[in-house]
């Protein structure tokens, strides 16, 4: 398949509607926030802290997807085929969605350089079990039902040493989010929900600890307020991008884009679960 980059577009078809849903945000909190990824160790609890389900509003992103813009609203869709075939594939991942991931991002932002540098394949439990920040079973994660953002202002600028070590801060470097449904058929189970960046608020984020078995990693949680403005694209194609910021060291510009998979109320008894991918893609600019 010809996977060129005229082909990639920017924005979809209106297809109005919205729906209330609860997502979960940070609730109580004595202490530092934590959550452990795995198993934690015997009498630890396996979050340091509350969640509370607030039901809140998600627009149906298609409305508005041709105006949307990552450096104002934090996000985009984009029609962006791809030649891959098999998802679980790592090899045929590395050789044919990394190429064409770097080709899509750059065109997306207009920056210098990308560098894809985490890939996560994630589906949806049966039986549909509470959704936390994504457990694992074989090669997939589960959905990340938490509001969240990958990075906070000190780990977002340590990634940048991690993927491009030894090279000098560049004036500016964003995180930007690729995520795609794998599945056969249109996203109806879990979809992603995506914040407005211009609804978020810095003293939304609380900066959180992510204990794996071997590091601890650093992500925001997020406390709610009535203000923040959530969309999701229904019915996400194969063929499909949502793209979103995770980081970006420019100021004046969307930066934190919080986000969280949501159990869709009008989901059919019989929807297949979701599976998706998603990328991490690093971006330098001039």
């Amino acid at each position: 398949m010809d996977t060129s980059i005229a082909q990639f577009t920017k924005g979809e078809r209106p297809r109005p509607g919205s729906v209330i849903a609860p997502l979960l945000y940070l609730g109580r909190c004595p202490d530092v926030p934590y959550s452990y990824v795995g198993r934690p160790p015997p009498g630890m609890p396996a979050d340091g802290c509350d969640f509370v389900a607030h039901p809140v509003v998600i627009h149906d992103a298609r409305d508005a997807s041709g105006f949307l813009d990552l450096d104002r609203n934090g996000f985009e869709l984009w029609h962006a085929p791809t030649s891959v075939r098999d998802f679980l594939d790592e090899e045929e991942v590395e050789s044919r969605y990394v190429p064409e991931l770097v080709e899509l991002v750059l065109r997306a932002t207009a920056g210098r350089s990308a560098h894809v540098f985490d890939t996560q394949l994630r589906r949806r439990e049966f039986g549909r079990p509470p959704m936390t920040l994504g457990g694992r079973s074989g090669p997939f994660a589960g959905p990340a039902g938490r509001v969240h953002v990958d990075y906070t202002e000190a780990s977002g600028a340590r990634r940048f040493g991690k993927v491009l070590e030894g090279r000098p801060l560049p004036r500016r470097f964003a995180i930007v989010n690729v995520w795609r449904s794998i599945g056969p058929a249109p996203v109806l189970d879990t979809p992603l929900a995506v914040c407005d960046a211009r609804s978020v608020l810095p003293e939304d984020l609380v900066a959180t600890e992510l204990r794996y078995p071997d590091r601890t990693g650093e992500i925001s949680l997020v406390r709610h307020r009535p203000g923040h403005v959530w969309s999701h694209v229904s019915e996400m194609r194969r063929d499909e991008v949502l793209l979103f910021k995770q980081y970006d060291s420019d100021r004046g510009v969307a930066r934190f884009v919080p986000h969280a998979a949501f159990d869709h109320p009008a989901m059919p008894p019989d929807a297949p679960p979701r599976q998706s991918i998603e990328a991490r893609v690093l971006v330098t600019f001039p």
